[in-house]
């Protein structure tokens, strides 16, 4: 069985994750993430002056929206990214094979940024710009609108930032849902952990090929809540729908 986690890459979600894994011990674990962005959270964790003199060398759009998302992390206490982390970690206390699903995001924001339309090109620098003095509450209040209206959302994306819907959510979904499907042919229980924005996508190219999977939404792990025990023992569960169940978004 395929566990799709849709996890937010600003929020703490460590403890239900962990409760997770325990519950479904999975064979190997995938991750957002590729090689070199995983890389460049330890060296950033390790050794932030030398993480943010490489930052410089990265391309403008993907240096501007990493730091919206490491502010954005910071207003609630983490770092961006950490539930990758909490994922890799577990993997590796259990000597399970870690899996990075994701394509090559200095590749990708190259290749997006040089397709990219000029008026485009300046609608996102506005926007990014913006972004970077936005509030924790709007954060939240957007958050709140994607979970409620997913369509309309993406829809609207589509709209304003057509290339960037196309390559940053469409060609990922594809990309990475190969790496899964090729994780199914290899192993029996999987857990993925991936941006909530790409559960849906990545959903529909499974069901289309008859790959069974369940998923886990961000609404669901932020709800999660310890349950009450004797004292005796530390227990802790978290509800979840199957696929067919999955929560209207």
């Amino acid at each position: 069985m395929i566990t799709l986690i849709g996890t937010g890459h600003i929020f703490d979600l460590s403890a239900a994750l962990l409760s997770i894994f325990d519950e479904k011990e999975p064979e190997v674990i995938g991750v957002e993430l590729d090689p070199q962005r995983y890389q460049a959270i330890l060296l950033r964790n390790t050794d932030p002056a030398s993480y943010h003199n490489a930052k410089k060398n990265l391309p403008f759009i993907y240096r501007m929206m990493a730091q919206f998302q490491e502010n954005m992390a910071e207003s609630y206490g983490v770092n961006a990214g950490d539930e990758m982390l909490t994922a890799i970690n577990y993997a590796q206390s259990r000597v399970l094979p870690v899996a990075f699903i994701d394509t090559n995001a200095q590749q990708l924001f190259t290749h997006m940024w040089n397709t990219m339309p000029y008026f485009e090109k300046l609608r996102l620098m506005f926007s990014g710009i913006a972004g970077l003095f936005v509030s924790k509450k709007r954060v939240e209040e957007e958050m709140k609108n994607y979970q409620q209206h997913y369509d309309s959302y993406l829809e609207e994306i589509g709209k304003k930032f057509p290339t960037i819907k196309k390559t940053l959510i469409d060609d990922r979904n594809e990309f990475m849902a190969q790496r899964i499907i090729e994780l199914h042919e290899k192993h029996q229980k999987i857990i993925v952990c991936i941006g909530d924005g790409h559960v849906q996508g990545i959903s529909k190219i499974l069901d289309e090929k008859h790959i069974p999977f369940e998923t886990i939404r961000l609404q669901q792990l932020q709800n999660w809540k310890k349950t009450p025990s004797d004292g005796s023992t530390g227990h802790f569960s978290i509800n979840y729908n199957p696929p067919d169940q999955e929560m209207p978004s």
